[in-house]
């Protein structure tokens, strides 16, 4: 009965629009934001490297709650407080970190594209008008800009009240060490500086909302990531596709023209209630394409690998456009039964 269900609801010549153009983009101008944002990166580096542990004391007087978590667990020099010189930590970890010429090199590429964060505080601060617009509760956290020597770690929560940005993860498609730390091509749109308001609030939803694997359904990922995409499009509605995605042009332009193909593989390969992560995992996560959908002898790809993160997106708009007067933080929070879901989304595809 699944399988005939969403046959036919493959075979309607009906298809849900979804998109900034077609929504009713409310007026946030006058909600009030005030954003503590700091450059750790700068400060660490201002340090007198004959002095380190006299300039540790004096950093950790503004950075109570963050100095003593980069030292020790984020960089694991095992420092614990101890602001001496002669310390291993800081003679064989700290040292080497401020002043070897690869790790200083890196620094000075920050630098050279972020000598501030004007712009991108003014994004983040726009995404957190939309966010107090539609949960007027929510605590905006300060916001530490740092350089964590190529960690692959873009962007973490320390806690409710601190969220972390590595800087020296967007340092743009020409940066030559990122694929010396395994980012592959088809990740390049992530390391760009207009993708860290999309790294920044995907980070804020996980935290509220983990991704689960466990016991769920390729159906289920699906509506879980396009949830995610949904909240990146309400507090980021003037961002396009290929950013908040992450995808290339071609990549969405092949997505908007292909829709009920991409559905139709799905329900012709009897993958949307698959639980096989083997299986389906490559169609909710970042890959060079999308697996059955292009020949792997292709030299052009147009596909996302990533296309069950679009797919399930543009299922959410179509549930969201028959519950008009749902809240964003109700669809959030509410359990995900992929059959009634996808039945109660009417969702169907050109």
């Amino acid at each position: 009965m699944r399988y005939i269900l969403i046959v036919l609801f493959s075979l309607s010549l009906f298809a849900a629009g979804c998109g900034p153009s077609e929504e009713n983009i409310p007026d946030v101008s006058k909600i009030k934001v005030s954003l503590e944002t700091r450059r750790f990166d700068k400060d660490l580096y201002a340090i007198d490297t004959n002095h380190i542990g006299d300039g540790l004391r004096q950093l950790l007087g503004k950075y109570p709650d963050f100095l003593n978590y980069f030292l020790d667990t984020a960089m694991a020099y095992g420092i614990h407080g101890n602001y001496n010189d002669t310390v291993k930590g800081i003679r064989e970890g700290l040292l080497p970190f401020l002043t070897f010429k690869d790790y200083k090199a890196l620094e000075d590429s920050i630098m050279a594209h972020y000598p501030d964060t004007k712009s991108v505080d003014a994004e983040l601060t726009d995404g957190f008008r939309y966010m107090k617009y539609y949960m007027p509760d929510y605590t905006v956290p300060k916001v530490i800009y740092q350089n964590l020597g190529l960690s692959n770690w873009p962007v973490f929560s320390l806690d409710k009240t601190t969220s972390c940005v590595d800087l020296d993860m967007f340092l743009g498609d020409n940066f030559p060490y990122h694929q010396y730390i395994g980012v592959p091509d088809y990740m390049l749109t992530h390391v760009r500086s207009s993708y860290i308001p999309v790294a920044f609030f995907s980070n804020i939803y996980k935290s509220m909302h983990p991704f689960v694997t466990e016991d769920r359904d390729l159906l289920n990922l699906m509506i879980q990531r396009g949830k995610e995409q949904y909240f990146l499009h309400k507090v980021m509605p003037h961002k396009s596709d290929t950013v908040l995605f992450g995808f290339a042009t071609r990549q969405v332009e092949w997505c908007n023209k292909n829709e009920g193909l991409i559905f139709n593989f799905f329900v012709h390969e009897n993958l949307l209630y698959d639980k096989q992560l083997h299986d389906i995992q490559p169609f909710i996560n970042d890959g060079p394409f999308a697996r059955g959908l292009e020949s792997v002898t292709d030299t052009v790809r147009k596909s996302p690998g990533n296309i069950g993160t679009w797919l399930g997106y543009k299922m959410v708009c179509a549930y969201m456009s028959q519950h008009p007067k749902k809240a964003l933080a109700e669809l959030m929070f509410e359990p995900i039964d992929g059959m009634k879901f996808l039945e109660e989304s009417r969702y169907r595809p050109k």
